[in-house]
């Protein structure tokens, strides 16, 4: 079942996002990859932003997806399923969920470049790599320059 999330799901959240992430670990460049790979800090800042919701499953949270409207674009900025719960289809039915809120014609994602199994996901949901990626992230994201190099943004109109 998909439950918004609040600030009582924080621990949860950053647990989530936090043992997923962990995949990254040598994939993507070491400047840009540490444990946790999101602090608690970070975590609320992102709640401010943006919505979250989280698959639960026998009083536990599996997976969470935060989401968020910027200018004219929904963005999907965290995805993320334990990794003893990946390839249930709990991913896609977050993702699914995320694109039914949105109410804006089209949806982004961005991702590591190196992530290639993160980037078939998106493939497999209808996304599209998008040639200009550098002006998106400069347009619909903040993040340091660095992560735009290693990053590739993925899109799909509704």
């Amino acid at each position: 079942m998909i439950v918004p999330c609040d600030r009582g799901h924080e621990e949860v959240i950053l647990r989530v996002i936090n043992e997923s992430a962990k995949a990254y670990s040598g994939m993507i460049a070491p400047d840009r990859y540490h444990e946790p790979y999101m602090s608690l800090n970070e975590l609320r800042e992102e709640m401010r932003e943006m919505t979250f919701f989280g698959y639960m499953e026998e009083g536990g949270l599996l997976g969470v997806v935060g989401y968020q409207p910027v200018k004219d674009v929904t963005l999907v900025r965290h995805l993320y399923v334990l990794p003893d719960h990946q390839r249930r289809g709990i991913g896609g039915e977050l993702l699914n969920h995320a694109m039914r809120k949105a109410n804006t014609r089209r949806v982004l994602v961005g991702t590591w470049e190196r992530a290639e199994w993160a980037v078939r996901f998106y493939e497999k949901h209808g996304f599209k790599l998008l040639p200009n990626k550098d002006l998106l992230l400069k347009t619909y994201w903040r993040i340091p320059k660095r992560q735009i190099e290693l990053s590739v943004v993925l899109g799909i109109n509704r």
